[in-house]
């Protein structure tokens, strides 16, 4: 029976902020960190935390989308032409432009258009978010703009591209909330191979690695920094564990961010146990801890997918997760919250 993929495997949650180290980069702004740990402070610091590495996953996924997508690009054996072809386990629709050597396909991702570009050898690819509201929680615009080596295709081993994100501006429906996402970061396909054939593989890992700037809705610009390992495997469909690969100077190696909140509190995010997405529960985030550390002294521990309860839970199926924050003040002190997500 033909296994149907989903084009975006990833919607992951990471809730909570902030640690350790200062960005290199240009922190402009406010830097006052005096509502940094206030009530309204920490839940601001979490909800950035949580917005900007959602929406950087959803980068991930998009950006493997379209490497999938073409086969010029992908190396798959998958005949292509200007009908139907599949991406991914899924029929989707392409035309070449006018201007010949281009691809457009408007089908792959549902708020964008991605088009495939080859001169002289130099592939890109160009993902235009239109500002639709077809996921229902937010619009898009700007764009993701991939370059890919002279040779290299996305299904062979060590296959690395470069990612540049440009004016991405995300605007959440449910309150408005706006932030943009500027950057770089550089996707290597470790083991090689295509999603597409993950029913036939063991196992396909894929890392990130790159630095993200991030202006808040108040003009504060922030830099921030990301490394992580994602291993997908087949379980009754796709499912996805991610991890952090950065090492401090506190003998951590498990850190996924690290950069400074609006705050200007610095911040390190541990993976302290791997963020698994499973496609049999519609690739929701079904388990995995956080540990996040501020040069303030605060900490949190966020654990996921729990019940109303805080217990460990199955699939709900159409029903809600729950993650448990714990915070915990440089006292000792520590305050316990169960919420949704």
């Amino acid at each position: 029976m033909k296994t149907t993929f989903l084009t975006r495997c990833v919607m992951a949650l990471m809730i909570a902020g902030v640690g350790f180290y200062s960005c290199t980069k240009s922190n402009t702004g406010n830097n006052s960190s005096s509502g940094a740990t206030s009530t309204t402070g920490l839940q601001v610091a979490a909800d950035d935390q949580s917005q900007v590495s959602y929406e950087s996953d959803a980068v991930s996924d998009d950006a493997n989308t379209a490497l999938n997508g073409e086969t010029t690009v992908s190396g798959s054996i998958t005949e292509h032409g200007t009908g139907t072809i599949t991406t991914m386990g899924i029929n989707q629709e392409d035309s070449v432009g006018a201007g010949g050597g281009v691809i457009v396909n408007n089908n792959i991702i549902c708020d964008a258009s991605v088009s495939y570009a080859d001169t002289n050898g130099a592939r890109t690819i160009t993902i235009t978010y239109n500002g639709a509201n077809c996921a229902g929680n937010r619009t898009r615009t700007g764009q993701v703009i991939i370059s890919i080596p002279n040779g290299v295709y996305w299904k062979d081993p060590a296959a690395a591209v470069t990612v540049r994100v440009v004016n991405l501006t995300i605007t959440r429906i449910r309150d408005g909330k706006v932030i943009v996402i500027n950057g770089t970061k550089t996707y290597t396909n470790v083991t090689g191979g295509l999603l597409v054939d993950l029913p036939n593989t063991d196992s396909i890992v894929h890392t990130i690695t790159g630095s993200m700037e991030i202006t808040f809705g108040n003009g504060n610009v922030r830099s921030w920094s990301v490394s992580k390992r994602r291993v997908f495997t087949y379980n009754n469909g796709i499912y996805l564990s991610t991890t952090g690969t950065h090492s401090d100077s506190l003998n951590h190696t498990d850190v996924a961010e690290w950069g400074v909140n609006r705050f200007g509190v610095s911040f390190e995010s541990l993976i302290t146990e791997p963020k698994t997405i499973a496609q049999s529960c519609e690739f929701r985030l079904t388990g995995g801890q956080n540990e996040v550390l501020r040069s303030d002294g605060w900490t949190s521990t966020i654990t996921y997918g729990l019940d109303a309860s805080g217990d460990a839970t199955g699939c709900p199926g159409t029903g809600t997760y729950y993650y448990k924050l714990v915070v915990t003040r440089p006292n000792g002190l520590t305050y316990t919250y169960i919420l949704p997500y």
